[in-house]
């Protein structure tokens, strides 16, 4: 009886010992804008943030947000549980997060995809160069284009959206400089990034007018874009941030892609290890940005470029000169100063 009861207080310890070790262990937490759900770039953020803390030793948290309260109460809720990093996603942190940060300046704060203008000195930025690969989806439309016009949409006339829409149409010229150029359309309205009806209504203007390959800069209002592409026999879009070729079969050529999960591992290890920049940019020498064709698995993308095996080819080849420094793509938040 002594011998069992001995077993049962060293397994007692034991289970003590293991609990300690894991609430030991350091909590980073992502904070999402919006529910994650079937949201592609949000999914990516907490894969990237699981495989973060996994690097790191660490646990990983997700709190997922609804609306701009939640937001403020799951930053608050992250850093009161003593998160050694804090990652969120998305300019609906700009203006909250430099007051909590301040509130918790012992807790550090990643914020991927934008940067408030108020900098603190406990926030870390992660932002992306979408010019880059936008440059390289329009070299992907001027060599597959049939038409000979092609042209880009664009949820908002701003600065940041012009990293799509602009580059979008030098990649095109670079590669076929007598190509024709649309003119840029805006979605707008009350919604303009979730706003389909209006992006279909966009896109059915250019098709009517014979441009066959559009870039489709308009996050949730590009299932609209792609629709419309059936209006125009071999018309193809671009989708954003994350493969959207699923989405609508047969229409979409290629994604201009944000890695978020690399980003996000990227910082948080730099978080950990102390050398992580208060600003840090990534294109597509770091591989923060790519198009669905220069990654693996484009024969299983459900993208139409896999059925352009030289022109892939073509556009690897021109990555490497944008990486090497070799070909200058411009950045128009910058031309817009």
């Amino acid at each position: 009886m002594r011998l069992r009861g001995l077993l049962a207080g060293a397994a007692a310890l034991m289970a003590v010992t293991t609990a300690q070790a894991q609430d030991a262990k350091p909590l980073v937490v992502f904070v999402s804008p919006n529910p994650v759900g079937v949201n592609d770039f949000l999914k990516l953020a907490k894969a990237g943030t699981e495989k973060a803390a996994e690097a790191a030793g660490a646990t990983a948290k997700i709190y997922e947000s609804t609306d701009p309260t939640t937001i403020r109460q799951n930053l608050d809720a992250a850093a009161k549980e003593g998160a050694k990093v804090v990652i969120a996603v998305g300019f609906e942190f700009n203006d909250v997060l430099p007051e909590v940060a301040k509130a918790y300046p012992d807790t550090k704060f990643l914020l991927v995809d934008s940067c408030p203008q108020t900098p603190v000195a406990n926030i870390y930025c992660s932002v992306f160069r979408e010019y880059e690969a936008s440059f390289l989806a329009g070299a992907v439309a001027g060599l597959t284009s049939e038409t000979g016009k092609v042209g880009a949409i664009g949820a908002l006339d701003i600065p940041f959206i012009h990293r799509y829409t602009d580059a979008f149409a030098e990649g095109a010229k670079h590669v076929k400089p007598e190509i024709e150029i649309a003119p840029t359309l805006w979605i707008g309205g009350n919604n303009p990034f979730s706003d389909p009806a209006r992006g279909q209504q966009r896109a059915s203007i250019m098709v009517s007018d014979n441009t066959d390959r559009i870039m489709a800069g308009g996050a949730g209002s590009n299932g609209g874009i792609f629709k419309a592409m059936e209006d125009l026999p071999g018309a193809a879009a671009f989708g954003v941030d994350s493969n959207q070729c699923p989405q609508a079969p047969g229409l979409v050529m290629d994604n201009v892609q944000k890695r978020t999960d690399i980003v996000i591992e990227k910082g948080v290890a730099g978080l950990f290890k102390g050398d992580q920049p208060a600003f840090a940019t990534y294109g597509l020498a770091e591989g923060g940005m790519t198009l669905t064709s220069l990654e693996p698995g484009i024969e299983d993308s459900g993208c139409l470029i896999a059925k352009f095996p030289d022109v892939i080819a073509k556009v690897k080849a021109l990555r490497d000169e944008v990486v090497a420094g070799t070909v200058k793509v411009a950045d128009p938040m910058q031309l817009a100063k």
